[in-house]
């Protein structure tokens, strides 16, 4: 990518949108941060950006967000954690328009890259049905069968920027986020993922005097998770890079989710008894990241450990619930 020119962050409003939006500002870029909610709701504000409120399924929204622009990173797109994700199919799969009119928007403005964010939701559920899963190879999308809704919205766009590449010369670039977390993030609300949610119900659960949390499903599913350090710098080399094909951009350390608790136990000081809830929504069985062609193709894979990332997003979160309601926890206490 060109060192020079304005990028936009699409999503900047979002987790990791906001902290792309910081880590490139940081390095001087020039950035535009567009995202559908209110500044307000923002994740994160970047004084050094320029900040603007879009609805990007719209494609004159799209035009004018890519006006300008030398790169465009999309981020932007209605989704949550596996609770929001299964009961808001239709919601998830309307995201196709971001991303249709963005790229309609970057080829009419002689964007010079285009990158995409996937998710590992796109990979083949038949693949998935075993809590000890064989990581996951970029060729595991096809035969498809992704997750429902938002997984087939992913895979849809996927095929999108490769089309926009080899029809129209498009530069795209695609990666497949696997379980990104970290601080800044959502942590309550419904939209919110495993490591967040856990971290929250500990807190709560340590605030409380109450060392009782729910877990979903039997706790015996499994997951690999990145931290959003690893998440930003990959994304960078995946976008600057020459990988045509989406490419894994996650941990390849598979947990359960009984040892992603034992973790924040651990970094809270406390056990917890745990009830669970094996009605609730829990995805595939299991899923992780396979990183051979990641490594092969730019020299790197993400390598921030669990522990050291959970440890400053649970800080990060208590923060949050502490600084925002001492008198419910003092009455939680004391009841």
């Amino acid at each position: 990518m060109s060192d020079e020119g304005i990028v936009l962050v699409a999503g900047g409003g979002g987790f990791i949108g906001g902290h792309l939006v910081h880590e490139l500002a940081r390095q001087g870029r020039k950035v535009r941060s567009v995202d559908c909610k209110p500044l307000d709701d923002w994740f994160q504000i970047e004084p050094d950006a320029e900040c603007a409120r879009l609805d990007l399924s719209d494609r004159e929204a799209c035009a004018a967000a890519v006006d300008g622009v030398d790169t465009v990173f999309n981020l932007a797109a209605d989704m949550g954690g596996m609770g929001f994700i299964e009961a808001n199919k239709a919601r998830c799969m309307l995201s196709v328009l971001i991303n249709t009119h963005l790229l309609m928007a970057a080829l009419e403005s002689d964007v010079d890259r285009y990158f995409y964010a996937s998710s590992a939701c796109v990979y083949a559920a038949e693949k998935q049905t075993d809590a000890e899963v064989t990581p996951l190879k970029e060729g595991d999308a096809y035969p498809a069968m992704p997750e429902d809704g938002y997984g087939w919205e992913k895979l849809f766009s996927e095929r999108m920027c490769r089309h926009f590449r080899e029809d129209f010369g498009l530069e795209t670039r695609v990666a497949r986020f696997h379980n990104v977390y970290g601080p800044f993030g959502t942590f309550e609300g419904g939209r919110e993922k495993a490591p967040a949610a856990i971290c929250r119900k500990i807190i709560e659960a340590k605030l409380s005097g109450r060392h009782e949390i729910e877990v979903w499903g039997d706790g015996e599913q499994t997951r690999s998770f990145m931290y959003i350090d690893d998440c930003l710098y990959g994304t960078q080399l995946i976008a600057g890079g020459d990988a045509l094909e989406p490419l894994n951009l996650g941990s390849d350390r598979l947990v359960t989710i009984n040892q992603l608790v034992d973790i924040v136990e651990s970094i809270a000081g406390i056990r917890v008894k745990r009830r669970y809830n094996r009605f609730a929504p829990v995805g595939v069985r299991g899923r992780n990241s396979d990183n051979t062609l990641l490594e092969a193709t730019l020299g790197w894979a993400p390598s921030i450990t669990l522990e050291e990332g959970l440890e400053s997003t649970y800080a990060w979160i208590h923060d949050q619930i502490v600084s925002r309601a001492p008198v419910a926890i003092a009455r939680r206490r004391s009841a």
